[in-house]
């Protein structure tokens, strides 16, 4: 952690995340018809997590979760046609006309991409955890030395 020591880090990071965020937001929704994508706004915020936690910030968030939630969206999003029939992955699109914006489309690709992005944030998360210091708690050098009677 770099943040305690370096307020203009800390500064920083606070300016240039939020602008980080809406270009993986960005990215999220353009993935499916342009560049882009699940993965690629996972990585974006990832890397804006990564900043926090460096910065002193905030802690990564819960990684299991992530990782367990996001297996369960694109594992549904993927088996749900087989239940009508469809192929696996098959995508629909739906099609609304709203009064001021117009006629919005979205397809079954965006929860399927929401799911990736959360994997990707869990496995981030999971790499910050595991590279976390050691609390004196999970020293590795603590031997317990346990008494045995034979």
């Amino acid at each position: 952690m770099i943040g305690p020591q370096s307020p203009i880090v800390e500064l920083g990071v606070r300016a240039a995340g939020p602008m980080a965020v809406l270009v993986g937001v960005y990215l999220l929704f353009a993935g499916h018809n342009n560049p882009g994508g699940g993965f690629a706004a996972g990585l974006v915020f990832g890397a804006v997590i990564t900043l926090r936690n460096m910065a002193g910030i905030q802690d990564p968030p819960n990684a299991n979760l992530l990782i367990a939630v996001g297996v369960v969206v694109v594992t549904a999003v993927a088996a749900i046609p087989l239940f009508v029939g469809a192929p696996l992955l098959d995508q629909s699109v739906v099609s609304v006309d709203l009064p001021l914006i117009g006629t919005v489309k979205s397809g079954s690709a965006l929860p399927f991409d929401i799911g990736v992005t959360a994997i990707v944030i869990g496995l981030v998360s999971a790499l910050l955890q595991g590279m976390a210091d050691p609390t004196p708690d999970d020293d590795p050098n603590d031997q317990v030395t346990e008494s045995v009677e034979l």
